[in-house]
């Protein structure tokens, strides 16, 4: 008896979205010496790649913020309104993170450098294939600091929330505590480690988190915590 043909895994598909060929042709190289990742197409300024995103449907899309014509961040929420499963990597550079919060807002999934190493390239695609959501370290640290411009000078809630502002009033006390780490940049298994907890129930409080405030993945509840005031940068 002739034993069936394995079915191919889905491969994740990619458009790759920079103003720079030879940046595009690098990516092209490492990504489709992947198994699992397939480039669908590339584009050269923002209004291409929403055009591309449209048409081909991909997974994920690798996103320049510095494009002729419209950046991309109008991009980013104008592919993330038209297509709510795709997912949105932003490639930087250490100078341009200032436009991280713009880019979050919009509906990105994740920053990276694009000096990242291929590795990382790679493995911070899969994350946000399946939800995750990622965000270089470097970036990260820049990023929290330029959410203090964002805030009020205090750092505390708007007055007459009774201390907590209103859309976080759904979290019960070990949420709010679990969404503090989790705005803190901590992973499921530190956030486990630091409230004793097992990584099952810290992956079942951060589920019910974004449920309950309507949040795409943690970099939204990132910058939720961060305009809210629970969180304060630099403390």
């Amino acid at each position: 008896m002739s034993v069936p043909d394995a079915v191919p895994a889905r491969r994740t598909g990619l458009l790759l979205v920079d103003d720079q060929a030879l940046l595009r042709m690098g990516f092209r190289l490492v990504l489709e010496a992947e198994d699992d990742l397939e480039v669908l197409g590339e584009a050269a300024d923002g209004a291409s790649a929403v055009r591309q995103a449209i048409a081909l449907r991909p997974d994920v899309v690798l996103m320049d913020v510095r494009m002729p014509g419209m950046n991309g961040i109008e991009a980013t929420a104008r592919i993330v309104a038209a297509l709510p499963e795709c997912r949105v990597i932003i490639l930087t550079t250490f100078d341009l993170d200032e436009y991280a919060f713009g880019a979050l807002r919009a509906g990105a999934s994740g920053f990276l450098l694009k000096d990242s190493r291929p590795a990382e390239l790679t493995g911070a695609i899969r994350a946000v294939a399946t939800g995750d959501a990622v965000v270089a370290p470097r970036v990260t640290r820049r990023m929290l600091e330029m959410f203090s411009g964002f805030l009020p000078a205090s750092g505390e809630p708007a007055p007459g929330t009774g201390g907590l502002d209103p859309r976080l009033r759904v979290l019960t006390p070990r949420e709010l505590e679990v969404f503090g780490a989790l705005a803190e940049g901590l992973s499921n298994a530190e956030i486990a480690a630091h409230f004793m907890l097992s990584e099952a129930t810290v992956k079942t409080h951060v589920g019910r988190i974004l449920g309950k405030l309507s949040l795409r993945d943690r970099v939204q509840a990132v910058v939720l915590a961060y305009e809210s005031g629970l969180v304060t940068p630099g403390l």
